[in-house]
């Protein structure tokens, strides 16, 4: 990772207004957007396909558990976010290895639990 480029974001998000809002929060923030997955799959394909720094992943994919995500993020030692109503402790031990981020989240929050988890990015415009 270098901090000679925009950090890029993986956004695994199944709700299209949430998505379409991270994208444009990230966006003005600094950041890049790797891809966005609203789904299990497709987001397992990016994850290994893709290339970037950190992932924002919703715990939950449209009644699907997204724990094969956050494993495939950890084996691949890339930062992630998990976004979830639930609180960490009624959630799967797959999402461990992520900062947890309640919903409904505030913008600020979000960015600064995203920066946190990119030390090489800090320095990032706010």
């Amino acid at each position: 990772m270098s901090a000679s480029h925009a950090p890029r974001v993986l956004i695994v998000e199944d709700e299209a207004m949430i998505a379409f809002m991270l994208e444009d929060l990230l966006t003005s923030a600094g950041f890049e957007i790797a891809g966005v997955a609203t789904t299990l799959g497709p987001a397992m394909s990016l994850i290994e396909t893709c290339n970037f720094d950190a992932a924002i992943l919703d715990a939950n994919l449209v009644g699907v558990s997204s724990a094969p995500a956050a494993l495939a993020l950890t084996a691949r030692a890339i930062p992630f976010l998990v976004v979830s109503g639930y609180a960490p402790s009624q959630q799967s031990a797959a999402y461990s290895a992520g900062l947890p981020v309640s919903k409904p989240f505030k913008s600020k929050a979000l960015i600064d639990a995203l920066r946190s988890i990119l030390p090489a990015f800090k320095s990032l415009p706010t």
